[in-house]
């Protein structure tokens, strides 16, 4: 999915260098202000993962997304 959004300059007298000029430095605004990515999840706890398969009736080897 791409999250990034598409900007354009409307209704402006700016020349097309002076939009793109714009346009650039808005976007390496957005790149600079980005908030860090998340780390990755850790591999789930095998007992939560046994005790949450057991809560809903399913063997401890059923395949599950936990």
């Amino acid at each position: 999915m791409n999250r990034r959004p598409r900007l354009r300059i409307e209704g402006s007298s700016a020349s097309p260098e002076e939009a793109a000029a714009v346009i650039a430095a808005v976007e390496q605004f957005l790149r600079d202000t980005l908030p860090p990515a998340a780390p990755p999840d850790p591999a789930p706890d095998p007992w939560l993962r046994a005790a949450r398969l057991e809560a809903v009736g399913l063997a401890p080897d059923a395949r599950s997304p936990w």
